[in-house]
C-alpha cells in the first residue's frame, strides 16, 4: 500500500507506471523505487540482492535513477549509503514526500488516500494501522515502524468506497496488529466497528483478517465473522509457538493454555473458520521437550494453513540483547523440516476433505489453460488456490463470483470445475 500511494503521486504528476513484471531492457524506465524488508534476514537478504540487480540494470543504461525506500532503508539509514554505491537516493518508510521531491516533483494532498493499484482490480489491500506497541523479544518492527497508530474509521470508510467504486470486492486488513485498531484514538478497540461500517459499502463482498494478535483478542470481531456474510470466515493469527516458557521468552503475553482456549474459542464461536497460523522455531529457550509440545498443539488443533520460520537474531531486539541464540542452525532446519512435514498432512487431509463439496470462488485470472481462483477458505499469494481447467476464459469472468465442483486436491492446491 505505501508502493501504491507513491505510485499515485508519480501517476498524478504525469509519469507512466511500469507494470514490475515488465523487464527493464523493455521498459528502460526512468525511476526505480525499490519498497524494501528489514524485518528479518531472509527478507533482507532479498531486498539487497533487488537493489544490486537494478543497479546492474543501471550500469547498463536501462535505469536513469534508483531510488530505494521501506523498512530496509529505515533500518539501516546510515549503513546503506555508506556500503552501496550507485542509489540516488535512500528514504525512510514514511519519506514519500522527500523522495517525489528527488524526482522533482510535489506531494499532492488532494490524492493522498488513492492509490496505483498493483493487485488486480478485483483485490485490495487496506492498510488499518502503522506501527506496533507490542515488546515480542524476536521483532524488530517497532523500532522501524514505530508506535502503534490508527488510521481514524471515518479516512478508512472513504479509501475502502473509492476502491469499491473502481471494482474492487474484496478488502484484505492488514497492519502490524490488526487487533489493536482504534485503542489509540477511540480508547478502546474497534476492529469489529471498522468491519461492521466496511461491510456496509456497496461493491465489497469479501473483508478478510490479517495479522492479528492472539493476546486480548476482540471477541465482538468473532461474532460479527459469524453473522456477516461479508467477513470471511477466515483468520491470519500468528501464534508463534505454544510452550508457555517459550512464548514467555518470546514475550508474547499470553501463555500455552490460554493459546489453547483462544482456539478452542475460534472453532466454537465460528463454526467452519479456517485459521492460518505461522509458529517460529529455534528461538532461545525452545529444547527437545518445548519443541515435541509444539508438534503436540499442531498435531491437536490441524490448523488449514501453518507457515514456519527458524529463528533469526535481529540486532537490537530484545532477544538479542538478553539471550544467546543458542539452537544451532541444523538444528532449527531439522525442526522446521519436521513441522513442516507434520503440516503438509494436515493440509493435504484438510483439502481432501473439500473435495465433492460446491464453493463460491473469486477468479483472479486465467493462464496456460488454468483459471485461478480463490474461496474465502485462500487468500491471497500465502495460500494455495483452486485451479479450473479451461480452454479459455470469457474478460467478464475474471474478478467476478462463481460457483465451483471440487474435484480434487493436494496439500496446498486444488481443483475443481465450474457448475
Amino acid at each position: 500500500m505505501d508502493s501504491e500511494r507513491l505510485l499515485r503521486q508519480f501517476e498524478q504528476a504525469g509519469f507512466v507506471i511500469v507494470p514490475e513484471e515488465e523487464p527493464l531492457d523493455m521498459a528502460r524506465p526512468d525511476i526505480v523505487a525499490l519498497n524494501t524488508c528489514g524485518f528479518i534476514q531472509s527478507a533482507k537478504t532479498e531486498s539487497i540482492e533487488a537493489i544490486f540487480t537494478v543497479l546492474e540494470a543501471k550500469k547498463r543504461g536501462l535505469v536513469k535513477k534508483v531510488f530505494v525506500f521501506g523498512c530496509l532503508s529505515q533500518r539501516y539509514r546510515k549503513e546503506l549509503p555508506e556500503e552501496i554505491e550507485g542509489v540516488d537516493g535512500f528514504f525512510g518508510a514514511d519519506d514519500a514526500a522527500a523522495m517525489l521531491s528527488a524526482a522533482g516533483i510535489a506531494y499532492d494532498p488532494s490524492v493522498s488516500l488513492e492509490r496505483h493499484l498493483t493487485t488486480p482490480s478485483h483485490y485490495a489491500f487496506l492498510k488499518i494501522s502503522e506501527g506496533c506497541d507490542r515488546s515480542c523479544a524476536y521483532c524488530a518492527i517497532p523500532s522501524i515502524r514505530g508506535r502503534h497508530v490508527s488510521v481514524p474509521m471515518d479516512d478508512l470508510v472513504s479509501e475502502a468506497q473509492m476502491l469499491a467504486d473502481k471494482g474492487v470486492k474484496e478488502l484484505l486488513l492488514i497492519a502490524q496488529d490488526t487487533t489493536f485498531y482504534g485503542l489509540d484514538i477511540y480508547h478502546k478497540r474497534m476492529l469489529g466497528k471498522l468491519l461492521e461500517r466496511l461491510a456496509d459499502i456497496k461493491g465489497i463482498e469479501w473483508l478478510r483478517i490479517h495479522y492479528s494478535y492472539p493476546s486480548d483478542f476482540p471477541e465482538d470481531v468473532l461474532e460479527i465473522m459469524a453473522g456477516c456474510d461479508k467477513v470471511c470466515k477466515y483468520l491470519d493469527i500468528p501464534l508463534q509457538h505454544s510452550s508457555s516458557k517459550v512464548l514467555s521468552m518470546m514475550r508474547r503475553g499470553i501463555d500455552g493454555d490460554t493459546t489453547r482456549a483462544l482456539v478452542d474459542k475460534f472453532r466454537k464461536a465460528v463454526p467452519g473458520i479456517v485459521l492460518r497460523t505461522t509458529m517460529i522455531v529455534g528461538h532461545p529457550g525452545e529444547g527437545a521437550k518445548e519443541f515435541r509440545d509444539l508438534l503436540d498443539f499442531v498435531r491437536e488443533y490441524r490448523f488449514e494453513r501453518l507457515g514456519a520460520f527458524t529463528y533469526s537474531e535481529e540486532e537490537n531486539t530484545y532477544g538479542a540483547l538478553n539471550y544467546k541464540d543458542s539452537v544451532s542452525q541444523r538444528v532449527k532446519q531439522e525442526r522446521y523440516d519436521t513441522l513442516m512435514e507434520l503440516q503438509s498432512g494436515i493440509s493435504l487431509e484438510y483439502n481432501e476433505s473439500r473435495v465433492g463439496t460446491v464453493e463460491r470462488v473469486l477468479v483472479d485470472g486465467f493462464s496456460d489453460g488454468t483459471v485461478h481462483a480463490r474461496s474465502e477458505k485462500e487468500s491471497v499469494d500465502v495460500d494455495g488456490e483452486i485451479l479450473i481447467p479451461a480452454a479459455a476464459i470469457p474478460a467478464a469472468m475474471q474478478g467476478n463470483f462463481m460457483k465451483v465442483k471440487i474435484t480434487a486436491a493436494d496439500e496446498y492446491d486444488l481443483t475443481a470445475q465450474f457448475i
